[in-house]
């Protein structure tokens, strides 16, 4: 049987938080919005199942080609979801592991922003059990509704290191 061991503090070495808010990072500059770039990945046990980024579905033009469908409506950020040719990047890491078989009940979400109401939903019946998020976003009824399912979200704060093992 393994014993857990604790965490030494170095202060070079990320705690596992930061070094996977790090890595949504790096996923976000796949981006192909026009408006935001947000990465997001999946992890459990310390493993990324799966990554994703907002842009257009696979094999459609890029608004970084064609322009924003939403610019030129004059949508504002946080309205009409729907009215994009983008998936989110909430979405295209669960769609990611559904299309490779990637069970994904239990993980931890880790994302460069608060998920949206569309996005909330899908990450509360994914089974997704926690959300660590860096910038915040303005969509009160997701807030409700993941408070609301028992999903433990938790704003990343750089200042408030935590090292976790």
């Amino acid at each position: 049987m393994k014993t857990k061991k604790k965490e030494k503090i170095h202060p070079q070495r990320p705690s596992w938080d930061e070094y996977f808010i790090d890595i949504t990072h790096l996923v976000a500059k796949r981006s192909t919005c026009l408006r935001r770039r947000v990465g997001a990945i999946l992890v459990k046990d310390k493993k990324i199942l799966a990554t994703g980024y907002n842009g257009a579905p696979s094999r459609l033009e890029h608004c970084l080609d064609i322009g924003c469908h939403r610019e030129k409506l004059k949508i504002p950020s946080g309205e009409r979801h729907e009215l994009c040719r983008g998936l989110h990047a909430e979405q295209n890491a669960i769609i990611q592991a559904a299309y490779h078989g990637v069970e994904i009940r239990g993980a931890t979400l880790y994302c460069t922003n608060h998920p949206c109401i569309i996005c909330s939903k899908m990450i509360i019946n994914s089974g997704i059990e926690k959300i660590i998020y860096e910038e915040g976003y303005a969509d009160t009824l997701a807030r409700e509704m993941l408070r609301e399912s028992g999903i433990q979200v938790e704003k990343f704060s750089r200042k408030r290191r935590r090292v976790n093992s």
